[in-house]
């Protein structure tokens, strides 16, 4: 029988194992209809696997949709359901994504899909890595009238041939109002060079990382939160508990430019007491 040399079995043990974690959200500043009815064309659509919603943006250059995951995943393949799937009416009416840019904190990839409805596999090599992604529609195929929205339906991410989304993880990502402008990631530090990272998933729990910006090791902490009316607690392993208060700064929705969240208790010391919507 063959065996490994010493270095490779060393190097093979001290590798971080993959992770399969599902997306915790998918947020946008601006989305079609965002303020009359949030609920039917949310970004939240996206990641449901589902062709009876999609998401639809407005604009030459709609605003991107942001998509957290819990822990840092690694993306090989996406499969992308463009335009608005609904129905075949709405998919000719709305103009559909022909090319969307998805990027990470480091690096950017291009997804090309074709004028057609239902998913189409998109490899991508060399692959994303992060617990942060950034979508984008850089061209479209267009609409029935000039200033149709653009549509997205459904955006499965798979990692090593694993699924991270799908109809599985619908229940969890129906639109609620109140949870709306909250999830997401917030931002402490310096203006656009910010430190402290702060996020909300869909499934409850939340994850707060400080990364140094010079020195210091990389540190997080995960729990719970919950809200009740306008007031939201974090529960700290073995810590206890920290109140939060978000200000809006906009009409109700996603997470919004000028929004800000402010923390109370001994952690918030620790943590900042002062996040905000935006790096």
């Amino acid at each position: 029988m063959s065996r490994l040399p010493l270095a490779l079995l060393l190097l093979a043990s001290a590798a971080p194992a993959a992770s399969n974690a599902p997306p915790g959200y998918a947020q946008a500043a601006d989305y079609l209809e965002r303020e009359r009815q949030p609920e039917r064309y949310s970004p939240l659509h996206l990641l449901d696997g589902r062709d009876s919603t999609a998401w639809c943006a407005t604009g030459a250059t709609p605003a991107p949709v942001t998509i957290g995951f819990k822990d840092v995943v690694t993306i090989d393949e996406v499969r992308v359901y463009t335009g608005d799937g609904t129905d075949k009416a709405s998919y000719k009416a709305h103009a559909r994504a022909k090319k969307l840019t998805l990027t990470s904190v480091d690096s950017a990839k291009s997804l090309k899909v074709e004028d057609k409805r239902g998913l189409q596999v998109v490899p991508i090599s060399p692959s994303l890595r992060g617990n942060r992604f950034t979508l984008e529609v850089a061209e479209r195929f267009p609409g029935s009238g000039e200033a149709a929205p653009v549509c997205v339906t459904d955006l499965i991410f798979y990692s090593g041939g694993k699924a991270l989304n799908g109809t599985w993880l619908a229940p969890r990502l129906r639109y609620d109002s109140r949870l709306a402008p909250l999830l997401g990631t917030w931002f402490s530090g310096l203006d656009g060079a910010p430190d402290r990272f702060l996020s909300f998933y869909v499934d409850g729990t939340y994850r707060f990382a400080h990364e140094p910006l010079e020195g210091g090791e990389p540190s997080a902490v995960t729990g719970t939160y919950a809200l009740s009316g306008s007031r939201l607690t974090l529960e700290v392993p073995k810590r206890g508990k920290v109140t939060a208060r978000l200000q809006k700064a906009a009409p109700e929705g996603a997470t919004s430019a000028g929004a800000t969240l402010e923390l109370d208790g001994a952690v918030a010391e620790e943590w900042g007491r002062a996040f905000r919507s935006q790096p």
